[in-house]
């Protein structure tokens, strides 16, 4: 591997290592701003071109930018991902006893497979916010002298009838609990944490993969990791735009990077990209450029804006070659691709992203050198999924997906090619860092 991917790839692992959910994730790279020089916006007086910004939603959702000679309001180069994955969230009450063992009671956060996640050493993370207005911060199995936590499965010599049944029914999704111990966990609760049963109601506490990324193989080509769905375009985009604010001169557009919450389960809710912070975002930057932050004027420059949605796509595994669509498949090591559209089956909910636009980045990215490869996600009317890109592409702007392919998607632990992950920050500095001229389709 060279140089620069190895340093790459080690500063991306750190970065996993504490950004086990998405609050976690948002404040490893608020530091990671700030330490870069970004202000917060909400501080700010007056704009200027290099002026570096960012704008935060409930500690989940984070939008950063850099802005750029020509201004907010003559639209954003916009790199966009998200930071949580598939886990298992707490319920309100998760306690209860059953045949002398203590559990968490759980449910499925994003598309899962129920079996991939028993007999697997387990995190506890999240926030309990109390009704005194504190909140407790918890973090349990990731430091060397933690417990873990499990969820138990029947052994084979029980388990002829759980064989018998499909994949999906093997376990049902209200057995996916987990073991929190043998004794009375409420009082460990409160004398380690200060935490009564009832703070539990208010709660966000998620079940994740314990355990740090790892290399994989003999050539360290591959990274095994929880969350690189969607963490690794994340970063990506991260710390693309921190090196575009280190660099010497402002951007010609303004650059910008939003992190958002709540892709797995469709973008709802206040800090989903569903939500109206992306627009607030850039009305913001507008007024604090001294521009007219009216409705007209923000829309025109959402209008005016293109976007690179930063999510992975599936990269084909020779053990399934069924899945694939023939000679439009992604493969590992040959850089992040580009997914025209996606959807289920007929494209449907898909953003088509058009021609023209798709010319435009391959001018440039090939122009800076990066491995890339253009992809579909899966075999017609067997692959497809979802993606942010919907959701920005309505203030009509150009989006089109583009990210790292994985091995197992939405597993407990994943699998990036380190290349791969290193030539999706090339990619992503090389569209923030392109001319005017270079991205304008008539």
């Amino acid at each position: 591997m060279k140089k620069e991917a190895k340093k790459y790839v080690d500063g991306y692992k750190a970065f996993l290592t504490e950004a086990k959910t998405e609050r976690r994730a948002y404040a490893a790279a608020v530091r990671l701003l700030e330490k870069a020089g970004f202000r917060e916006l909400k501080g700010a007086k007056r704009l200027k071109a290099g002026d570096k910004v960012w704008r935060g939603y409930h500690g989940k959702t984070l939008f950063a930018a850099v802005i750029g000679r020509e201004g907010t309001s003559a639209g954003v180069r916009v790199v966009g991902g998200h930071t949580d994955a598939p886990r298992l969230d707490l319920k309100p009450k998760p306690l209860y006893e059953k045949g002398d063992i203590t559990f968490f009671d759980t449910h499925m956060y994003g598309g899962i497979k129920k079996y991939q996640w028993l007999v697997l050493p387990l995190a506890l993370y999240g926030t309990v916010a109390k009704k005194d207005g504190t909140r407790v911060e918890v973090s349990i199995g990731d430091a060397p002298s933690d417990p873990v936590f499990m969820i138990s499965d029947i052994l084979p010599h029980f388990g002829k009838e759980q064989l018998d049944k499909k994949v999906k029914d093997a376990v049902a999704a209200e057995d996916m609990d987990v073991i929190a111990g043998l004794g009375k966990i409420e009082d460990l609760l409160k004398d380690k944490y200060g935490i009564e049963k009832d703070d539990l109601l208010s709660a966000e506490l998620e079940i994740v993969p314990a355990g740090a990324p790892r290399d994989v193989g003999l050539d360290r080509a591959l990274v095994a990791a929880y969350g690189h769905d969607d963490r690794v375009c994340a970063y990506a985009g991260l710390a693309a735009l921190i090196d575009v604010a280190g660099a010497k001169g402002a951007p010609a557009r303004t650059c910008a990077v939003v992190l958002c919450d709540k892709e797995e389960i469709g973008s709802v809710g206040a800090s989903g990209m569903d939500s109206s912070f992306f627009e607030n975002s850039i009305a913001e930057l507008i007024d604090h450029e001294g521009g007219n932050a009216r409705d007209i004027d923000v829309r025109r420059a959402l209008e005016a804006s293109q976007m690179l949605s930063a999510d992975v796509c599936a990269a084909s595994d020779p053990h399934f070659p069924d899945a694939d669509s023939t000679g439009n498949e992604s493969r590992l090591g040959k850089g992040p691709c580009m997914i025209k559209y996606t959807g289920p089956a007929a494209k449907s909910g898909a953003n088509d992203a058009r021609a023209e636009f798709i010319a435009a980045l391959r001018r440039i990215l090939d122009d800076a050198g990066v491995t890339w490869q253009m992809g579909e996600l899966g075999r017609a009317e067997k692959g497809g999924g979802g993606t942010i890109a919907k959701f920005m592409a309505r203030f009509g702007m150009d989006v089109i997906d583009f990210g790292t392919p994985l091995l197992n998607m939405h597993a407990p632990w994943e699998l990036a090619s380190a290349e791969d992950c290193w030539n999706t920050n090339r990619a992503y500095r090389a569209f923030f860092e392109a001319s005017a001229a270079a991205l304008k389709i008539d």
